[in-house]
């Protein structure tokens, strides 16, 4: 949805995408506006108060804003995961707590229906488990041992709020759906793939795993390989995609982009180079906000807060006049720019900033290269 903006709705567009990294609980508000014709953020607000959306730690362990039919069915998959993640963390913290135990104490805690934050419920079961402390203990809880969601206003458009945290059970009204045991085809897991390659294919397995932060998914790529297409990339690495996937000619133009904070345009693969030269690559996991010019990450972007003046600094671009205070979409390139790559670069920045302060600013600096 990067190249031509999509007629979904928000909800179809976060299924569509496998959920959008959202430990920065603003961000994806832009991965949406960037991706959607009319997206307005209301809509993605309504649909977290409405339970459709649930803000949940899920792939790779971190925060992720996905659709409540995808953490009831994906979240088991992951349990695993997240469980090793947080040891991998505080495995010396944890020596000795059986998590199982960890898990039922929480439960115990979250019994009353109420929502807490991680320090509540670490410190109502630290009695039990004096030693580890109460940051290994609460990440053990939300999100290794127990199915929880961050519920709202976390997330919310032009909202800050802490984190209290629930049981997808308590927010969604019924458990998460258990794994097939029958036959050992895990059928999640094929379900992943292929959602994933319909989102961010063609796609090598080692691209499913960094997305996903499973490493089991060969098993279940490997009982697909009949349903799906082959390619080899310049490195010569076998790629898999749907059959009936989009793949644009090499040469379709790409307009420009600004993305948010860990987009899984980025962070959705092993090898970035498709998308991101490797001399930045440490952009994609420093929280980097990154403006996309034909396809590939030219340049970073942030928010300069305003002054009282309606006109920018030199060199700023303003179609807002005066009065109130005045952001701006501040643009760093990290190569140099034609003359219509930085006009297309400053035009689309106009409507980032008037999204990003509900009309009241369209304004925006692109730096000169250093």
């Amino acid at each position: 949805m990067l190249l031509e903006r999509s007629e979904l709705p928000p909800l179809d567009a976060v299924s569509h995408l496998c959920g959008l990294q959202a430990q920065e609980p603003q961000e994806p508000f832009t991965g949406l506006w960037s991706r959607l014709h009319g997206f307005q953020p209301g809509a993605l607000s309504d649909l977290l108060t409405g339970r459709q959306v649930v803000r949940t730690h899920l792939m790779r362990r971190t925060v992720h804003l996905v659709t409540a039919a995808d953490v009831l069915a994906w979240r088991a998959r992951h349990n695993a995961m997240l469980r090793q993640r947080v040891l991998g963390v505080y495995r010396r913290e944890l020596a000795g707590v059986d998590l199982d135990e960890l898990a039922a104490a929480g439960r115990d805690v979250l019994a009353d229906g109420e929502p807490r934050s991680m320090a509540q419920l670490a410190r109502a079961v630290a009695d039990r488990w004096p030693e580890p402390g109460t940051r290994p203990l609460g990440e053990m809880l939300v999100a290794g041992v127990l199915s929880m969601v961050q519920l709202p206003p976390r997330g919310m458009w032009r909202q800050k709020a802490g984190v209290r945290n629930a049981l997808v059970s308590s927010w969604l009204g019924r458990e998460i759906d258990p794994l097939p045991t029958e036959d050992g085809s895990d059928p999640v897991g094929q379900e992943l793939v292929r959602r994933y390659l319909a989102a961010y294919g063609p796609a090598a397995t080692a691209d499913v795993r960094a997305w996903s932060g499973l490493a089991g998914l060969p098993g279940a790529v490997a009982a697909l390989r009949g349903e799906l297409v082959t390619f080899r990339d310049e490195r010569g690495r076998e790629l898999l995609d749907l059959p009936d996937a989009p793949r644009p000619d090499p040469e379709t133009p790409a307009p420009v982009r600004f993305l948010p904070a860990f987009d899984n345009a980025i962070l959705g693969y092993d090898d970035r180079t498709r998308i991101i030269d490797d001399a930045d690559r440490g952009l994609s996991v420093a929280g980097a906000r990154v403006v996309l010019v034909d396809g590939r990450v030219a340049a970073t972007w942030d928010v300069e807060p305003g002054t009282e003046s309606g006109r920018g600094a030199k060199g700023t671009r303003s179609t807002q006049g005066a009065g109130g205070a005045k952001d701006t979409v501040v643009v760093t390139p990290l190569r140099a720019f034609s003359r219509s790559e930085r006009a297309e670069v400053a035009d689309e920045g106009e409507e980032l900033a008037s999204f990003l302060s509900d009309g009241e600013s369209a304004r925006v600096r692109v730096r000169r290269e250093v």
